[in-house]
């Protein structure tokens, strides 16, 4: 069974991007981790690798200056093919790796150690690594330790995943809001009350990653974030779905009232200017898409569907607007 999920690509890649942790920002569990091992192992570079469809990502790194590399270069793609740890004592030795970018060039990785990251469910969605720019072996004891810190690594993604509120912009989770929504529809139908699920997408926004960097993206959700946080009703709940993507509930609320509610949030996130450290303004909208509760969502993920329906209808009437399901 283990054998054929590391068969099993698409279910490997949904399985990494429902931890939501690619391309967030920096956590100190991490951070402490690669640290110990660098220092522990007295290697020069220790990563925490996630392996996504065309790369390699780190969610931590000490001894590296980028922050990801093609997956086709990788050590850590051979890793997550096995179930044991992937050991290397001298890359220039090994066909699979003698002359190849990560070896002959920047950061010249000569030998590597790496302990596969597994969920529960038995995916290997990355790797904990250990790199030394000299060939070298890698002791028992060595890999018993990276085993060891491994186990922490995935530990540290499972409780990252279950905590209900976003790190980056204070706003509920996927699975917090995925809870608050399902007590919701269990409110609504058992006292006749009816309430609107919104969810919005900023507009354009990996043009605004790619000319500034993930940094000030980060900064941007944070203020669109608090931009709305402030706007919304305390009734009201906030939650980021991924990425540029949030949603709202608004409790008891349809009709012309929902709508004057999301214009309203609309026109702040438009009309907010978003200040960088060096003073430089940026602009950003957001689409919306809203779908009153109704007798046909009788599960969040049917409402989702809805609201998600009128989010793309939101796009291509050419963004910055409102669509609503009727």
């Amino acid at each position: 069974m283990l054998d054929s999920l590391l068969r099993d690509e698409p279910a490997r890649i949904a399985a990494l991007h429902r931890l939501e942790v690619l391309d967030t920002a920096v956590e100190e569990p991490f951070e402490k981790i690669v640290t110990l091992v660098r220092t522990v192992l007295a290697v020069p570079m220790a990563t925490v690798t996630l392996v996504d469809r065309d790369r390699q990502w780190f969610k931590a790194r000490r001894g590296l200056e980028v922050d990801q590399t093609p997956r086709s270069v990788s050590f850590c793609t051979h890793t997550i093919q096995q179930r044991e740890p992937l050991i290397v004592e001298d890359a220039d030795l090994d066909p699979r790796f003698a002359g190849t970018p990560l070896v002959k060039g920047p950061p010249y990785i000569k030998s590597y150690a790496g302990v596969p990251l597994r969920t529960p469910e038995g995916y290997n969605i990355g790797s904990l690594c250990a790199m030394d720019t000299r060939p070298r072996r890698f002791s028992p004891a060595d890999v018993a330790i990276l085993s060891n810190f491994a186990n922490i690594v995935c530990d540290e993604l499972e409780l990252r995943m279950i905590a209900q509120v976003d790190h980056l912009t204070g706003a509920l989770t996927r699975r917090g809001f995925n809870d608050q929504a399902d007590r919701e529809i269990a409110r609504a139908n058992r006292y006749g009350r009816r309430g609107t699920l919104v969810m919005l997408d900023l507009d354009h926004f990996k043009t605004v990653n790619d000319t500034h960097g993930h940094a000030v993206g980060d900064r941007v959700l944070q203020q669109v974030a608090e931009i709305l946080r402030v706007t919304l009703r305390p009734s009201d709940v906030f939650g980021r779905l991924g990425g540029e993507e949030f949603a709202i509930l608004l409790p008891e609320t349809i009709g012309n009232e929902a709508a004057a509610v999301i214009e309203r949030l609309r026109y702040v996130v438009a009309n907010q200017s978003i200040v960088l450290e060096d003073g430089t303004a940026i602009h950003v909208t957001a689409s919306f898409g809203a779908a009153p509760l109704s007798s046909e969502a009788v599960s969040f993920d049917t409402w989702l569907k809805q609201a998600d329906t009128m989010l793309y209808a939101a796009k291509a009437a050419g963004r910055n607007c409102i669509r609503v399901w009727e």
